[in-house]
């Protein structure tokens, strides 16, 4: 009896129509095998249609457009359209045929803004082609199904985004955030998971051999191949899109256990109520992620955090669904400020504001959703102007030259006389109340120098 009983607890615990969770999952996942299984049928010649000569047109574009340094083969990208005009023929017999040699790429390691290295891996611009017409196809198939809530990597979709929704999140009382990092996760996707995946999609197996020999193209660092058995290095224009179809399990494990969440790329961020259920979560979303998934959860980095803490595509969000700039987002402008403005550069003031612009018109498009503690925005404006008044103090080098600067600029003689015998440095001397006049913000903005506060806080 007590054997039929344990039986019988065991059966209903199985029955996906026992509880939500497990019956939306099971739902989920036949759905998801259906589809799959209907996508192979419509891929069994899909290499014919990536070698289609609109399509390597297409993929050559792109390439040119986003640029870059050439390969290990030393070929530049801005030789691509010659090379691709005498040789088009010749490439698609070859990945018709299955004899298109995929090159080793090229190893290259940045330094991350948080410390340690990103690697990448820089194909040569020949395999960049190749990627970019797989890419076109591909994402024709799978874009279209990947989750509402997956923002990186994917055509009419950004930051901006995420960071709305993620907001509205907070508004709605979701202000704790299961912060999970995924521990060099484009390094660590592993390729037989990955390649099985991909098989349930696609029919054309050309397709999925010439897929796999990207994954398994060698890294060459300093003359040396190092062979790949994971990973897919950030680089090629194939790789965002294997990472998306890989977390692609997770969004739907989310989903389907009615998670509020936000991912972009590798960063995914839960959205919960409590701190408690937030560390629920992540003990259950971790063990998915590393015995399903065969990820890496970095535990020394991830956490259950209020949201005032939390860092997220280089905004923090507040209470109330309010939004600002994160504080390593402003201490990553100003080390680039610095560098721009070194008093020992030596080129014309015209030109540094010029390479100033540039980096604030880029930052505060991309931070123009901030609606919060703004005052710090205008803080940094002043900030700019002052390093931009030391600059030119310094470039006068000499008492009688700043003063001459000084009255050219409108500034009485006995002021001007007062600003020199000053003496206490450049730096001290750029927020003399003479100096701070004389270069005043109007008088910026005629130069030609862009305010963050007005891009931003306006």
């Amino acid at each position: 009896m007590r054997n039929n009983n344990e039986q019988h607890k065991k059966a209903k615990a199985l029955d996906p129509t026992r509880n939500g969770r497990t019956a939306a999952s099971y739902g989920t996942k036949v759905e998801l095998l259906s589809r799959l299984e209907n996508q192979r049928t419509l891929t069994t010649t899909l290499l014919d249609k990536i070698v289609d000569y609109e399509n390597l047109e297409k993929a050559r574009n792109q390439v040119v457009k986003n640029g870059g340094s050439g390969g290990v083969d030393g070929m530049e990208v801005k030789e691509l359209e010659r090379w691709l005009w005498k040789n088009i023929t010749h490439l698609r017999n070859d990945l018709l045929t299955e004899q298109y040699e995929v090159s080793a790429v090229r190893k290259v390691e940045i330094p991350k803004p948080q410390g340690g290295t990103r690697m990448l891996g820089i194909p040569t611009v020949k395999d960049r082609l190749v990627q970019q017409a797989i890419y076109q196809r591909l994402n024709e198939h799978y874009d279209k199904h990947f989750s509402e809530r997956s923002y990186g990597f994917r055509p009419g979709r950004n930051a901006g985004q995420a960071i709305l929704q993620a907001a509205e999140y907070v508004k709605s009382g979701h202000e704790w955030v299961v912060d999970i990092d995924l521990e060099k996760f484009f390094d660590k996707i592993n390729h037989d998971r990955l390649m099985s995946r991909l098989k349930k999609g696609i029919g054309d197996r050309r397709v999925l051999r010439l897929i796999n020999e990207f994954l398994k193209a060698g890294l060459m660092h300093e003359g040396l191949v190092e062979q790949r058995i994971s990973g897919t290095p950030q680089g090629g224009p194939l790789s965002p899109l294997l990472s998306n179809i890989v977390l692609d399990e997770l969004d739907r494990e989310l989903e389907a256990r009615g998670h509020k969440f936000c991912r972009y790329a590798d960063d995914c961020n839960i959205f919960v109520k409590t701190q408690k259920s937030g560390e629920r979560v992540l003990d259950s979303v971790t063990k998915f992620i590393e015995h399903k998934l065969k990820l890496k959860v970095n535990r020394e980095k991830s956490g259950v955090r209020h949201c005032s803490d939390v860092k997220f595509l280089g905004y923090t969000l507040l209470t109330a669904g309010k939004i600002r700039i994160s504080d390593k987002s402003i201490d990553r402008f100003q080390h680039k400020v610095k560098e721009i403005t070194k008093r020992n550069r030596g080129v014309s003031f015209q030109a540094m504001i010029e390479e100033l612009n540039r980096v604030i018109v880029g930052w505060s498009n991309y931070f123009k959703l901030a609606n919060s503690w703004l005052s710090n925005i205008r803080n940094l404006d002043g900030w700019i102007r002052r390093k931009l008044r030391c600059y030119k103090l310094k470039q006068s080098q000499r008492p009688r030259t700043t003063h001459q600067l000084l009255c050219s600029l409108g500034a009485s003689v006995n002021k001007s006389w007062n600003v020199v015998m000053y003496r206490h440095g450049w730096w001290p001397m750029s927020l003399h109340p003479t100096v701070s006049q004389c270069m005043s913000p109007a008088w910026f903005a005629r130069q030609g120098l862009q305010s963050l506060y007005s891009r931003i806080g306006r």
